[in-house]
């Protein structure tokens, strides 16, 4: 118990500790001695972009990282996430169908369409792969990868069809660079959500153990599931209507954190929000500072660390998985010869 609430107090001080380096981090220079002469134009510069920056980046790996973590428990597979839920690709066809009928909606207008359709789309997958008899480990997720091309070809075909192919390209790639004071505030809508996801943790457990062991505990397994993917469907929708796409946080955050605290929810989720929040910023100040005084798009930095860690926890959960079927296996075997 010690050393995990050790390892929360070490998390949540380094997200302190790199939450306040990263304001003075960019191409205009800014430093402690700015801000305590006050400077007017150094401190227009930190409360009207670094620090609506920073508090976007919070909440989307902090959203992201939690949205994750209830679809791989709620579908019992660990690689499942938005990303490869169609959560993702259904937020954005939601936003091409409000700038399509609706041109002239707000950003509250486009992310209620992004909603209904992260929603809707995370819904049909969910659905589809409760029935499949085979759920192999990667099966699962690789048919997720195929409905969510399916999904943003279709996004592409309209896109293209009605001359929006600029329009939509603000949400098809993450970046921060864009957010400023005044148009980034509806991802504060990721902090209630995390908090009524840490409410129904237990409840989320349970459903992820199997409809029938829910309903022997008086459960209501489809209620629970319903509110596990509204949450994972709004944490996404809004963050993608202010940041755009970002892949791999709701998939590798997660699975890193469970390899130390296991698979309870409520035991994981503090620590899998605090480092979705470290991951997301250590990734945000290496696309700032690689091609200095350019920036990369956080989505190409998440990209390539998360491509790369994606490979290795396929590795470790497939070799795993195979140690924990050789050791019920044998554990079998003793049974029936004693």
């Amino acid at each position: 118990m010690l050393k995990k609430n050790k390892m929360t107090v070490i998390l949540f001080i380094t997200l302190v500790i790199l939450s306040i380096a990263s304001l003075f981090v960019g191409v205009i220079d800014i430093s402690i001695n700015d801000i305590l002469a006050g400077d007017l134009h150094k401190l227009e510069i930190l409360f009207i972009s670094r620090l609506p920056r920073l508090l976007a980046i919070l909440c989307t790996g902090i959203g992201m990282s939690v949205a994750g973590l209830i679809m791989q428990q709620l579908v019992r597979n660990k690689f499942v996430s938005p990303t490869t839920g169609a959560t993702i690709s259904s937020a954005q066809f939601g936003i091409l169908m409000a700038l399509l009928f609706l041109p002239s909606s707000t950003l509250i207008g486009r992310a209620a369409f992004s909603f209904l359709f992260a929603i809707l789309g995370t819904w049909v997958f969910v659905w589809f792969t409760q029935r499949i008899k085979f759920k192999d480990i990667i099966m699962v997720p690789l048919i997720g990868i195929m409905f969510n091309t399916v999904i943003r070809g279709i996004t592409s075909f309209f896109a293209f069809k009605y001359g929006m192919n600029q329009s939509i390209s603000t949400w098809m790639t993450g970046s921060f660079s864009l957010v400023i004071k005044g148009r980034y505030e509806i991802v504060y809508l990721v902090l209630p959500l995390v908090i009524i996801a840490f409410i129904f943790a237990n409840y989320f457990n349970i459903v992820g153990m199997g409809k029938d062991f829910s309903k022997n505990l008086g459960v209501p397994y489809e209620l629970v599931l319903f509110v596990g993917l509204i949450i994972t469907a709004m944490i996404t929708a809004s963050i993608i209507v202010i940041v755009g796409s970002i892949s791999y946080i709701g998939l590798i955050v997660p699975n890193i954190v469970t390899m130390f605290k296991g698979d309870k929810l409520r035991g994981t989720l503090i620590d899998t929000a605090l480092f979705g929040g470290i991951f997301v910023l250590i990734s945000d100040v290496i696309g700032r500072i690689v091609i200095a005084p350019y920036e990369l798009p956080i989505e190409l930095v998440i990209g390539v660390i998360g491509s790369i860690l994606f490979i290795v926890l396929i590795f470790y959960r497939l070799n795993n998985g195979n140690q924990i079927i050789k050791f019920k296996r044998k554990q079998e075997s003793n049974s029936f010869v004693k």
